[in-house]
C-alpha cells in the first residue's frame, strides 16, 4: 500500500509540469486518471523521436517524452468540448479528491469545469492549476513555455559561461528546469492541501505558475543581490560563494571538485601536491578564495594537466573531499550507486515487455513507492474506468459518437 493509497487523481494536464506533478502522486500510491483527447492524447505522445521499441524492436506511437512523466495513471479519451464529455468529467470529479489541469487561465470555465464549478459538486476537491504566469497580472492570459520562463526568471543570467570566455552568453539548462520543478512544487502543494482537508474537511484551490516557480528557485543568486544590490553574472561551472567548486580539465577527462569548507581545501592539496598552496593566506579562508578565484583556479587548472582525471578523482576521493567524474547519460545509468538505489527500474509495459525506465527517488520505510503501471497507451482504460459510471449501452453510444475511445 501506498502513501497515497485511496486518494483519487483526475489528470487534465498535458505536457510536462502537470504530468510531472500527477506522476509523482501516482507513485506513492494515488489512483491518477489522465483524461485525453480521443485521436489524439496528451500532446507529448507524437513529440519523437526517439519512439517505444514493442517486443519485436519496431518503432511504436510512444515517445519517449511521453514516457517519461506518464507513469502510473489510466489512460481514458474524452473530448472535453462536447456537452457529453464535460458530464463524464463531472462525474468523476464529484468522487475524485484532486483534479490538476493546465489550460490557459480561465479557459475551462465555458466548460463549467473550473474550480468554482466542481467544488460546488464536491466541495472537499482539491483543484490544482498550472499556467505559465498564474490567475492574475497582467500576463495571466499568456500561455507559458518553459524556455521562456527561464529566460524571464533570471535562470539564463546565470547559467553559462561568462561573456568573455569561448562559448559565453546566457543559456537554458539541459532540461525543462522550470516545467519540472513546477511538477514539485504542485505536488507539495497538494498533500499539503489534503492535509488540510483533515482539519477543516474542505478542499481548496492551488494557484501554480512556472514563473513564480523559476524566480523562487533562483534561491541563494536572489538573496545574493538583494543582500549586496549587485546583479549576479554567470560563473559557467563555477560556484557563485564557494571556491573551487567548479569542473577542471585533466590530461584526458574533467572532473568536478565541491570543496565546501577550509579543512576540505587543506585536504585537497595535500592529496594533489599542492601543500604550499593551502599555506598561501590568500587562500587559507573561503572568502579569500572567492576573491582570488582566478589566481587560485589558474594554478589548480595548471596542475591538473599533468594527469588522468580518473587519476586525481581516485586521489581526491581518498581523502573524503567531494569529487566526481562527469557521466554521460549511459555511464549514469551504470553507476553503481544508481543501479543500488534502484532508480534504474523494468516492468511490463502493453507493447513491451521489458519496459526500462527511471525510478522514483523517493524511499519511504512503511509505504514504499510501488510501480504498478507502466504509462498508458491512448484510451487503454477508458472501458475500465467509465464502466463505473455508465452503462454498457451508453458507453457504446458514446463511442459511436466520437466522444470517447477505448485503445
Amino acid at each position: 500500500m501506498g502513501a497515497l493509497t485511496g486518494f483519487r487523481v483526475l489528470d487534465l494536464s498535458r505536457i510536462l509540469a502537470g504530468p510531472w506533478c500527477s506522476q509523482i502522486l501516482a507513485d506513492l500510491g494515488a489512483e491518477v486518471i489522465k483524461i485525453e483527447k480521443p485521436d489524439h492524447g496528451d500532446d507529448t505522445r507524437i513529440w519523437g523521436p526517439p519512439w517505444l521499441k514493442n517486443n519485436h524492436q519496431q518503432d511504436t506511437h510512444e515517445s519517449a517524452y511521453y514516457l517519461s512523466a506518464n507513469r502510473g495513471k489510466h489512460s481514458v479519451a474524452i473530448d472535453l468540448s462536447t456537452p457529453e464529455g464535460q458530464s463524464i468529467i463531472k462525474k468523476l470529479a464529484e468522487q475524485s479528491d484532486v483534479v490538476i489541469e493546465n489550460y490557459k487561465a480561465g479557459s475551462l470555465k465555458r466548460y463549467g469545469l473550473d474550480y468554482e464549478s466542481l467544488s460546488q459538486l464536491n466541495p472537499r476537491l482539491v483543484y490544482c492549476s498550472i499556467t505559465g504566469f498564474g490567475q492574475n497580472g497582467p500576463r495571466a492570459q499568456e500561455p507559458g513555455y518553459d524556455f521562456i520562463v527561464q529566460g524571464m526568471g533570471g535562470m539564463m543570467s546565470v547559467t553559462g559561461e561568462r561573456d568573455d570566455l569561448p562559448g559565453g552568453g546566457p543559456q537554458k539548462a539541459g532540461l525543462a528546469f522550470a516545467d519540472l520543478t513546477t511538477g514539485l512544487y504542485a505536488a507539495i502543494a497538494i498533500q499539503a492541501a489534503l492535509l488540510s482537508r483533515e482539519k477543516t474537511g474542505e478542499g481548496q484551490y492551488i494557484d501554480m505558475a512556472l514563473l513564480d516557480t523559476q524566480v523562487a528557485s533562483l534561491s541563494v543568486l536572489a538573496m545574493n543581490y538583494l543582500t549586496s544590490g549587485k546583479v549576479p553574472g554567470r560563473f559557467g561551472n563555477a560556484h557563485a560563494n564557494i571556491v573551487p567548486y567548479q569542473v577542471f580539465k585533466a590530461q584526458e577527462g574533467e572532473f568536478i571538485i565541491a570543496c565546501g569548507n577550509d579543512l576540505q581545501f587543506q585536504a585537497l592539496c595535500q592529496a594533489v601536491g599542492l601543500a604550499k598552496v593551502a599555506e598561501d593566506p590568500r587562500f587559507l579562508k573561503n572568502s579569500g578564495r572567492v576573491t582570488h578565484r582566478e589566481e587560485l583556479t589558474t594554478v589548480l587548472q595548471a596542475h591538473f594537466y599533468t594527469r588522468p582525471a580518473k587519476t586525481w578523482v581516485d586521489l581526491i576521493h581518498a581523502v573524503k573531499v567531494p569529487v566526481g567524474m562527469i557521466n554521460d547519460l549511459k555511464q549514469t545509468l551504470q553507476e553503481e550507486q544508481v543501479l543500488a538505489r534502484d532508480m534504474v527500474i523494468q516492468m511490463p509495459h502493453t507493447l513491451r515487455e521489458d519496459y526500462t525506465s527511471i525510478g522514483s527517488p523517493i524511499k519511504l520505510s512503511k509505504t514504499p513507492v510501488e510501480y504498478k503501471k507502466a504509462p498508458p497507451c491512448l484510451g487503454e482504460d477508458t472501458d475500465a474506468i467509465l464502466s463505473q459510471y455508465l452503462s454498457s449501452a451508453e458507453i457504446e453510444e458514446l463511442k459511436s459518437k466520437k466522444v470517447i475511445q477505448q485503445r
